[in-house]
């Protein structure tokens, strides 16, 4: 086989020709894998390009040796050993020729990156820097590289409708902020913080037509993005969603009375231990409890606590606030079972009314946006997954890139 065929067959490096082979074995290689050096050369009869304006050049300034990493062969590391040439363009000056297969200053091919990123994809940065002998900050900038060069700026044209939620991104309460575009699927905009200050650089990104076009706006009752959003978008309505004001309820409603009557039942050991022990089972769906004998406990529990039974029932009634459609029914709904709220006399529930019916005008929203942040909270388990896979992030930026790439929208 010739020389020229012979190349084409290894790596087909387009502009150069295939001079030396060379194989070192493992045992000189220090016990690491053996590698093959290749030695290129430039093909004269290849066209040549100028690096930076891409015009056709003739006149050659100088060859230069520099050695690339290229994909393993044959259980192989491979390096070559490639004369590299740099073109004297008329109108840039001395510049590295332009190459398809090699960037400018690359000490490794593009597929060879492009191997790097696609196992970067699915695994720890450690365990791919591990595979091909490279260290993890190398992994991690081949990575950034890529998902900054295919990512590109986000389209925010057309956004009629957002989500945003928040999920924590390290230990001690610290918070990062992710919307989304709800019908196509798409993370439009990651950032640190859940403040006012922390959010508006997505409405800057916006800029005056995009908020002027956004229409509703589904979040939690995060005082901060509601205040944000009114100011930024006048015209838009901030919809509450199903998921958030249930587990409010949870917590503020239905933990706060089951711990207030076990603790009313201290000299009665036994029926304490079971209001305390009923957690879960008050905050789970009874649809979702699996077994019998879990569903016997709940029963048995709100047929001898009246106040758990009441917080509970008004639970269940409160989801179907969300299956409304139009909002006068919803509102006749909503007074009806604030009112039952009211005179039930049970403090914690009570007071959760009279909060809620500050919000009432963003819960009743949904009738007219049926919106919800489940996708968002979908997105939350799968950022965990990001984060748990690389054992956190220190930069920012990269791990933001990691997001939006999770999640790039509907075609």
């Amino acid at each position: 086989m010739d020389q020229d065929k012979l190349s084409e067959v290894l790596g087909c490096w387009e502009g150069y020709r295939l001079k030396t082979v060379g194989r070192a074995p493992a045992d000189q290689q220090r016990g690491k894998k053996p590698e093959i050096w290749i030695e290129l050369i430039p093909d004269w009869n290849h066209t040549r390009r100028c690096g930076h304006c891409g015009r056709t050049v003739t006149a050659i300034h100088e060859t230069t040796e520099r050695w690339v990493r290229d994909l393993p062969i044959l259980e192989a590391d491979t390096w070559l050993l490639v004369h590299r040439v740099r073109v004297n363009c008329p109108t840039c000056g001395p510049r590295v020729e332009k190459l398809d297969w090699l960037d400018a200053w690359a000490r490794f091919t593009r597929r060879f990156g492009d191997s790097v990123v696609r196992l970067a994809a699915v695994l720890p940065l450690k365990q791919v820097a591990e595979f091909y002998g490279l260290h993890w900050e190398t992994v991690k900038r081949l990575d950034k590289e890529h998902l900054q060069r295919t990512l590109g700026p986000v389209d925010l044209a057309d956004c009629e409708v957002i989500a945003m939620d928040e999920f924590a991104i390290q230990k001690g309460h610290r918070y990062a902020t992710v919307v989304v575009e709800p019908l196509r699927k798409q993370v439009l905009w990651v950032g640190r913080g859940r403040s006012r200050e922390d959010i508006r650089p997505f409405f800057e990104l916006l800029g005056e037509q995009g908020r002027a076009g956004i229409q509703a706006v589904a979040m939690d009752m995060n005082k901060a993005y509601e205040e944000e959003v009114y100011s930024q978008c006048p015209q838009a309505e901030v919809v509450f969603d199903l998921f958030h004001v249930v587990a409010k309820y949870g917590r503020e409603v239905i933990d706060r009375v089951r711990v207030d009557e076990a603790n009313r039942l201290k000299h009665d050991a036994h029926a304490r231990k079971v209001v305390k022990g009923s957690r879960w089972l008050l905050l789970r769906n009874y649809d979702n409890i699996e077994h019998e004998e879990d569903r016997v406990r709940l029963e048995e529990l709100l047929s001898a606590n009246r106040k758990l039974a009441k917080v509970y029932i008004l639970k269940d009634d409160l989801k179907a606030l969300w299956d409304y459609r139009h909002v006068g029914y919803a509102r006749r709904f909503w007074l009806d079972w604030y009112a039952r709220a009211i005179r039930s006399r049970i403090g914690p529930l009570r007071d959760f009314a009279r909060r809620l019916k500050a919000k009432i005008d963003g819960v009743l929203a949904h009738c007219r946006w049926p919106l919800h942040t489940s996708l968002l909270e979908g997105i939350n388990n799968k950022i965990k997954v990001i984060k748990r896979m690389a054992y956190g992030y220190r930069d920012d930026e990269y791990f933001f890139l990691r997001i939006r790439a999770a999640f790039p929208g509907n075609p």
